[in-house]
């Protein structure tokens, strides 16, 4: 494993990242996570529809991967398995919400990006932790948000998605811009911490496995 062709192939990919207010209808929204076990990784899509957030289709896939974790080249781990979810959907979602970053990566290419850009969709990021840079904390009441900077660009929102709990960080990944992205993800929280799609992903991508 080449570090710096795999940094190649993101700045590659980095330059094809469109960062633009959303301007489709979102019918169906998607999210998706992996979880895994050993050398086993099971990424499942969750469809809901967006309007009432009600379940229309869960679909999963257990493979093998060899790729080991590495910060920053998580889609190189994650994407195969996910992609090849998605051409098993049978409905295709207006937007998908991934468990991970966008463009708040260090090279500007998060996982959520990386899949947008292949897939050519709308795709949010939504982390629980920091990858890169630095904001103020937001108050400690839902819906606060503070911006992330990164070598003095935006690149995400902290978010308190819930009262008093720690926050999560909402970045754009392709085909959406920073302001829609946030909104997309407070129209879908329901009492926890995360948004409704990566919620029930993160949930299914373990039971499953």
């Amino acid at each position: 494993m080449d570090i710096e062709v795999l940094k190649e192939k993101q700045n590659e990919l980095r330059r094809k990242v469109i960062l633009k207010p959303l301007d489709t209808e979102i019918k169906y929204i998607a999210g998706c996570d992996s979880a895994f076990r050993g050398e086993l990784i099971n990424s499942v899509f969750v469809i809901l529809e967006y309007k009432t957030l009600r379940v229309v289709e869960i679909k999963n896939l257990v493979s093998h991967t060899d790729f080991p974790y590495i910060p920053g080249f998580l889609a190189f781990r994650e994407a195969p398995n996910l992609l090849n979810v998605y051409k098993t959907l049978s409905i295709k979602p207006d937007l998908i919400m991934v468990d991970g970053h966008g463009i708040s990566h260090p090279r500007g290419l998060g996982i959520a990006s990386h899949l947008g850009v292949l897939l050519n969709i709308p795709t949010i990021g939504v982390a629980k932790s920091l990858l890169v840079g630095k904001y103020k904390k937001p108050c400690m009441k839902k819906g606060c948000s503070e911006i992330v900077y990164f070598n003095g660009k935006v690149v995400a929102y902290a978010l308190r998605s819930k009262d008093d709990t720690q926050e999560i960080f909402v970045s754009p990944g392709h085909l959406i811009d920073l302001n829609s992205a946030l909104s997309v993800v407070l129209n879908t929280l329901r009492g926890y911490r995360l948004p409704e799609p990566i919620r029930l992903a993160d949930y299914y991508s373990r039971k499953f496995l």
